[in-house]
């Protein structure tokens, strides 16, 4: 098997290395299966910075080779490790009631003060709910030495933010905040430092919510030194497809092929769900010439922790295959925390390596990693501890030809969903009687097919988009593939049926969002239909079931991973019952067939009916484009209603139900009618019906011409194409006159009105240059400013599946 695969991943590292290096992305998807597994590389070069999951906490993996005896490092940089002084999350005073003079100081009285732990902020969020205006926190704490090196300031804060250690300020900031459980580090000066005592210090605190979130978590950190010092091995290659990340780099003279595979190809249920990634590792001397060398890997035990402060426990074990080490949190907080910028805080984290590559497995702390490093040589095993990191040593050898080093990543979340208060495993496990070790040893086994068919997969992908869209837009569909799935997780429900639930990642952290369903769904409805009916059989069950009473869908079924019922504070009706209609009425159009829909048909005649009645001029609401705030008169929302409506007629037509059909498609065409009415204004339609000066992407009349409901005449496609036509700019098309701001979702739905490639690409290839362009490093946001390049909000979304229109079109259209 070893000499089929050296082959093999040869033949497509010679491939790789004839692409020249240039930015591909704006970050890069290494280990990419669900949105708490999801490692990334927020650089152009794999080795100059730390890898990270999408909430940017570092997630961090290591490579490092010894080449003739100088050390490189090929994979990652070493995270900057810090040491507790006064840890986040541990009891303080606190009172939200605006205490006297002096309370930032030691010998203020705080005895009135409530003792309560940390974090404080939301309920149902935070260990202690905090609701009012203002609050202010005292810490008093003791050390065991004052000889400290770099001191930080460790918080994470919503809204303004004033910061006293021992009475002196050390931080504050106005109109500033940070995710939940985002931390950022301030340094804290030497002259504060100077007035540490041994006891009694105080960390005192204000924090101040001027609207939306509140929050505040804090603590003292100190800076360790790295010592692990290595030269940084010179990138030469690098390589983005829809299924792998793919890196080539010169260290002495040996070049690394470094290959990271997440084989998520969706005609495969259980293997798409299977969380095991393939990093392959593979030296090929460069100058014809016989080398010594010696090859690390590390993985960072933050992984499987959502905070650094978390107390891990390691393992070391081994399959008849496979050696591997294994890590996770001591008390095992299963399904406890729910919300956006968080991390899984239970399960466990697994690191694999054949038994055949006589691989020296250890787990030991970050310092003695950085020791090791330097001696070439294992610490004592170390159980447990807050930051460990889970160590391969691959023994050191020399070599004239191409030498694989191949390790399996995967994680067991053990429960991955809270669905109405039932835990379900995930969907490889969905009995609870499978274990990951036999899941790693299946993927090692099958390690070869699994890769030929990634292979043909990307190359597929790749053609159909060329042919589609052109070369940029190809390149956007390799960007969006693995970020839109690794949104989602994969289970089943209690009733058997599949469950393909999204987390509206860098959003409000909400599951199975409607609204972040519709502009993901094209890539689904490509791939595998079933996964698009996964996306909907929550919020149909919501209904069904009687939890959810409105004649309109649900804007969500809770906040990740706790599926109980809607969280979002506020309805969208006419939104989320136009895009149920027409995602049912979409997944009819790709079988053929509406069983899906006559499963659902009650429900869905209520829909249709609220939209008939509601849906054609709409009442002041909030639709998908919520940051824009509430908008009466949408226009976009109302073509939404008209689709759904004709949607549901389409759909009663193919179950036989003509007189149904004949009496909704009339209706839709009615209101397709006075919607032109309404919405002209000249050489376009307008944002909203009572002010004509306005104008907006209509995006929502994709599905009229892509279904072929034939609602709208082509003429307001063309009028509003070509007024389109005078408002783009250099990163997009904005997404109405509001605002510079767009969204590159819509734009491409936007520029799938047209039939012509080129007229597509005028709107699809700025997308791709803020792709390459945008100074923010981050898993691909879809909001960002259309003039600047810069990012205005949202990343690692799954809504980039949306991306896929245009090949949904091609297929459906146009082959």
């Amino acid at each position: 098997m070893k000499k089929k695969y050296f082959t093999l991943l040869f033949s497509i590292y010679t491939f790789i290395s004839g692409i020249a290096q240039e930015r591909q992305a704006p970050a890069y998807p290494l280990i990419t299966h669900d949105p708490y597994f999801s490692i990334w590389s927020m650089g152009d070069e794999i080795n100059s910075t730390t890898t990270r999951h999408w909430t940017n906490k570092p997630h961090s993996l290591v490579g490092m080779i010894n080449v003739d005896g100088t050390r490189y490092r090929f994979l990652g940089k070493n995270a900057v490790g810090y040491h507790d002084v006064v840890p986040v999350s541990r009891n303080g005073k606190i009172t939200e009631q605006k205490p006297g003079s002096g309370w930032e100081k030691n010998r203020f009285d705080d005895s009135t003060w409530k003792t309560a732990k940390a974090p404080y902020g939301n309920e149902g969020v935070a260990f202690t709910t905090w609701k009012t205006e203002n609050l202010w926190w005292r810490k008093k704490f003791n050390l065991e030495s004052i000889n400290l090196e770099e001191l930080f300031l460790k918080i994470s804060h919503d809204d303004d933010v004033d910061v006293y250690l021992n009475g002196e300020r050390v931080y504050n900031c106005e109109e500033c905040w940070t995710d939940q459980n985002e931390y950022k580090y301030y340094p804290i000066s030497n002259s504060i430092k100077a007035k540490l005592k041994k006891k009694n210090n105080i960390l005192a605190i204000h924090v101040k919510n001027n609207r939306g979130g509140q929050w505040l978590n804090a603590g003292i950190v100190e800076k360790r030194k790295d010592k692990s010092a290595a030269l940084q091995a010179t990138q030469t290659n690098l390589n983005l497809s829809a299924t792998q990340t793919s890196y080539v780099l010169t260290c002495g003279g040996v070049d690394v092929y470094l290959n990271f595979t997440t084989p998520a190809l969706m005609d495969d249920l259980d293997l798409l769900s299977r969380p095991v990634s393939y990093i392959s590792i593979k030296t090929v001397p460069n100058d014809n010439k016989k080398h010594e060398v010696q090859v690390f890997f590390g993985a960072s035990s933050l992984i499987a922790a959502n905070d650094e402060s978390q107390m891990m426990i390691a393992q070391k074990s081994a399959t008849e295959h496979l050696n591997y080490l294994k890590v996770g949190t001591k008390d095992q907080p299963v399904l406890e925390k729910k919300g956006d910028i968080i991390g899984i805080d239970w399960g466990y984290l697994y690191v694999a390596t054949p038994k055949s590559a006589r691989a020296t497995q250890n787990v030991t702390s970050i310092e003695n990693t950085k020791i090791d490093l330097l001696n070439g040589k294992h610490s004592k095993f170390q159980n447990t501890g807050k930051q460990l990191m889970l160590n391969t040593m691959f023994p050191k050898e020399k070599i004239d030809s191409p030498k694989e080093y191949l390790l399996l990543l995967g994680y067991d979340d053990l429960y991955s969903i809270n669905y109405f208060g039932k835990n379900l495993h995930p969907w490889w496990n969905k009995d609870g009687k499978n274990s990951l070790p036999k899941e790693l040893t299946k993927a090692f086994i099958d390690y070869e097919e699994i890769i030929k068919k990634c292979n043909l997969f990307d190359k597929e992908l790749r053609n159909d988009a060329l042919a589609a869209g052109g070369e940029k837009y190809a390149k956007l569909l390799e960007i969006g593939y693995r970020q839109s799935i690794a949104a989602h997780k994969l289970v089943e429900s209690p009733d058997g049926e599949i469950l393909f639930l999204s987390k509206e990642n860098n959003s409000n952290g909400s599951i199975n969002t409607v609204d972040v369903t519709y502009p993901s769904a094209p890539l689904f409805l490509i791939y595998n239909p079933d996964l698009l009916k996964g996306m909907l059989n929550g919020i149909f069950y919501y209904s069904e079931s009687g939890k959810w009473k409105k004649p309109f869908p649900a804007h969500d079924i809770g906040t990740y991973p706790v599926a109980t019922g809607q969280t979002y504070g506020e309805d969208m009706p006419i939104e989320e019952a136009g895009n149920m209609l027409a995602l049912t009425a979409a997944i009819t159009k790709a079988e053929g067939n509406a069983s899906f829909a006559e499963k659902h048909w009650e429900t869905i005649t209520t829909w249709a009916n609220y939209l008939v009645e509601e849906g054609l001029d709409p009442a002041n609401q909030l639709c998908t484009d919520d940051f824009s705030g509430h908008l009466a008169r949408n226009a976009n929302l109302s073509i939404k209603a008209i689709v759904g409506v004709g949607g549901y007629g389409y759909m009663a037509k193919l179950l036989g139900k003509t007189n149904v059909a004949d009496e909704y498609t009339k209706k839709a065409k009615t209101m397709a009618k006075q919607w032109m009415e309404l919405a002209d204004a000249g050489d376009h339609y307008a944002l909203t019906f009572d002010d004509k000066k306005t104008w907006s992407q209509k995006y929502n009349l994709v599905w009229d011409k892509m279904i072929k409901l034939d609602l709208f005449p082509k003429k307001v496609y063309e009028t509003e194409l070509k007024f389109y036509n005078t408002k783009n700019n250099k990163y997009g098309l904005p997404l109405d006159n509001r605002s510079d701001y767009s969204k590159s979702d819509w734009i491409l739905w936007t520029a799938t009105l047209t039939n012509s490639k080129s007229d597509f690409q005028v709107f699809a290839d700025p997308i791709y240059s803020f792709a390459k362009e945008t100074k923010d490093r981050v898993p691909m946001s879809d909001w960002h400013w259309t003039t600047s390049g810069d990012m205005r909000g949202f990343k690692a979304r799954s809504v980039v599946g949306g991306y896929f229109i245009k090949l949904l079109d091609y297929k459906w259209n146009n082959l």
